[in-house]
């Protein structure tokens, strides 16, 4: 047996409250020809007249009386499944994946575990390397927040700006070209080594197609995967590091560095918080993502510094 429609058995529930069809198709808000025509089809359904009329009240039978508390908790469950969605970040239990750059992981990630860790205290959070790679697998991957840097939002997926700058060129401040007051030139550019960072996507490939146009190239003689190891390297020899400006800012407090304007156009970074449209609509990710975006533009570590 199936019901065709969940409606009937509300017209039911009711009934069984008031045992009077008027009253009824004023609590429903129908008319009272619309209740009788319902009870006629869930008498159908249930082979049993459900209501007997004793004068000018219903009676219901056996079978409907057996029948109350099954539809009153259906009712009841198929309200819950309609109740507009709450959200408390200090109830969100679960656990959230973010991933970004080493840089960000370092020093802008504690600041979102200490965010979180205050306003969604029973929430676990966990950190991944970014890779471009990932980007066409978002769907499919445990990653709820990206920030990374990209010419614009990757097709299909969400986004949101966190700033923008350009690349620099950072070298040691004992460089032999850090105190002067001239600006590169490109020879000054391909003179010396150079170390690369690889790790979280591409950082610096601008640099090799704007050389190649010049009728240039550097030589990269160490690749590494991480910002940290890559200003090390540079403030204890000469090589150049061509990184985002700020970054370059920041880490002169940490580095024995400087760095200097590259001596060619750079291209514009453009810094995005990403997430798979999935999460659109869900209100705990909008929280997470509003929260996340105010943190990295105000932190004294970002793009927005």
């Amino acid at each position: 047996m199936s019901v065709p429609n969940l409606n009937l058995l509300r017209t039911l529930h009711v009934l069984l409250d008031e045992c009077h069809v008027t009253r009824t198709a004023e609590r429903l808000h129908i008319t009272q020809s619309a209740v009788s025509r319902q009870l006629t089809q869930l008498r159908e359904i249930f082979s049993d007249p459900l209501f007997v009329r004793e004068g000018n009240r219903l009676l219901p039978t056996p079978r409907a009386l057996s029948l109350q508390d099954k539809i009153t908790s259906l009712l009841t469950d198929c309200d819950l499944v309609f109740e507009p969605e709450q959200f408390s970040p200090h109830n969100w239990r679960g656990k959230i994946v973010l991933s970004s750059s080493d840089y960000v992981a370092q020093y802008i990630f504690p600041d979102i575990v200490e965010l979180l860790a205050l306003h969604a205290p029973l929430l676990d959070v966990s950190y991944q390397l970014w890779s471009p790679s990932y980007t066409d697998q978002l769907a499919d991957l445990d990653i709820q927040l990206v920030s990374t840097m990209a010419p614009n939002i990757p097709a299909g997926l969400s986004g949101i700006q966190i700033g923008s700058d350009r690349a620099v060129c950072v070298m040691s401040a004992t460089h032999p070209l850090a105190n002067t007051k001239l600006d590169l030139t490109v020879k000054d550019f391909v003179a010396y080594n150079h170390v690369s960072v690889n790790g979280g996507g591409d950082k610096d490939s601008f640099v090799d197609v704007e050389l190649r146009t010049l009728g240039c190239r550097r030589h990269i003689q160490t690749t590494v995967p991480f910002f940290g190891s890559a200003l090390s390297i540079v403030s204890r020899t000469e090589m150049f590091l061509v990184i985002p400006e700020h970054i370059a800012v920041t880490m002169q407090d940490f580095y024995n560095i400087v760095y200097k304007p590259l001596p060619f156009p750079s291209v514009l970074n453009q810094y995005w918080l990403l997430w798979h449209p999935k999460y659109n609509n869900e209100l705990s990710h909008q929280w997470l993502r509003e929260h996340v975006l105010t943190l990295m533009k105000n932190s004294l570590y970002s793009m927005g510094q």
